[in-house]
């Protein structure tokens, strides 16, 4: 990222200027109703701060992916224009277009204070993914509706899509409150952290934490494995893991983080398994060298729980990402309420990746006691690989 601070929405005078702002709108749907409006309110710092320096609000989001003429009906936007109204307390004047008369008319009449929401930015991926390729004519045209470019989706921005790396070409931009938020929490605990930094790393695959495990164990002082992924770095240190899910090819990237890391990186002491992943499973909590050749792990057990609060009580930074267990089934949850139990009563720096970790901690109800949840999944992973966000880096520094 560098280290000069990106310019932010702060240091531009949004007066009577047309700005567009790239939100993250990509909220959960049933059947055309929201069922958690999180990300809408994420958001509203952002857009508020416009609407009071006197700005014309244009905003753009995508949601969801649009592969056939089927997703254009169940990924549109309206119903998200409908709830941010609610929400500010204000018109939210929604157009159905992505481009064309219709839409540029409306925001040649917009007047100071504003808000338009434009529909769904992936509907351009429908003729040739315009959108997600960062097309530079679709690009080019959604700059040229507007007078500043203000970046706020922190979980888009590891791609470059034409709705934010592609309008940063042509226009002046900044950052929002939220991107704003996200880095210094998440760069200042990877590149000046409190100590002890402790790293929770779970989730199911290895593979997609490699770059992650990579960068991270020459940062924190230990890192914790558990969750599907903890299974495979069990067998490459010589134990019998049963059926438990197993990442072969990855096997000696494991081998070798174990060798020449054995001080920092922790593993799983114990397993809570079973013979089928299902509610009414029977379960039994075992040493990790008794898995028997038909059980799956699929849960830290009691010691290893305890084991890693050793670890957690004693430090000032903690960044969490991937659940422990197979959390989203009430047996296999155990370990990753005890782990929330745990971070409950520190008065350390806690951070959690985004994704399925902090849909498990809202979920069992512990967000208030959390630093920091990262609204990226796969944008915050970029991050603590140490990489640049495409979305972030065009904005320049002051």
């Amino acid at each position: 990222m560098g280290d000069k601070m990106k310019r932010t929405i702060k240091q531009l005078d949004l007066k009577d200027k047309k700005v567009i702002i790239r939100v993250d709108f990509n909220v959960p749907m049933n059947n055309l109703i929201i069922t958690d409006d999180n990300r809408i309110i994420a958001s509203l710092k952002t857009i508020k701060y416009a609407i009071d320096a006197g700005a014309k609000v244009i905003l753009m989001s995508h949601l969801g992916r649009v592969k056939s003429e089927d997703d254009l009906e169940k990924n549109t936007l309206k119903p998200v224009s409908k709830r941010l109204s609610e929400l500010l307390n204000q018109e939210v004047l929604f157009i159905n277009e992505t481009r064309g008369k219709i839409l540029e008319e409306a925001i040649e009449n917009l007047k100071s204070k504003q808000v338009l929401l434009m529909e769904n930015t992936r509907f351009e991926d429908l003729n040739g993914k315009l959108e997600s390729s960062n097309d530079p004519e679709l690009s080019k045209y959604w700059a040229s509706l507007g007078d500043i470019f203000i970046n706020d989706a922190f979980g888009t921005s590891h791609r470059a899509h034409a709705s934010n790396v592609g309008i940063a070409t042509y226009l002046e931009s900044a950052i929002g409150f939220l991107i704003e938020e996200e880095l210094n929490v998440l760069e200042k605990a990877i590149k000046n952290p409190k100590r002890p930094l402790t790293v929770i790393m779970g989730g199911a695959k290895v593979s997609d934490k490699i770059g992650v495990i990579e960068n991270l164990v020459n940062i924190a002082d230990h890192i914790l494995i558990a969750g599907g992924m903890a299974y495979t770095f069990l067998k490459a240190s010589g134990i019998e893991i049963g059926k438990s899910l197993l990442d072969e090819e990855n096997i000696p990237f494991c081998r070798e983080m174990l060798e020449k890391h054995s001080d920092k990186i922790v593993l799983p002491i114990d397993s809570v398994n079973a013979l089928e992943i299902k509610d009414d499973a029977v379960i039994n909590n075992s040493f990790i060298a008794d898995i028997k050749e038909n059980e799956i792990g699929l849960d830290i057990g009691y010691n290893t729980v305890k084991l890693f609060k050793q670890y957690l009580v004693d430090s000032k930074t903690i960044i969490w990402n991937g659940p422990v267990g197979y959390s989203e089934i009430e047996k296999f949850s155990n370990g990753t309420k005890q782990i929330c139990e745990i971070l409950k009563n520190l008065d350390s720096i806690k951070i959690i990746g985004g994704g399925d970790t902090a849909a498990a901690i809202i979920n069992f109800g512990y967000q208030d006691y959390i630093t920091h949840i990262s609204t990226g999944g796969g944008a915050t992973l970029q991050l603590l690989e140490g990489k640049d966000l495409p979305g972030i880096s065009i904005i320049k520094g002051d």
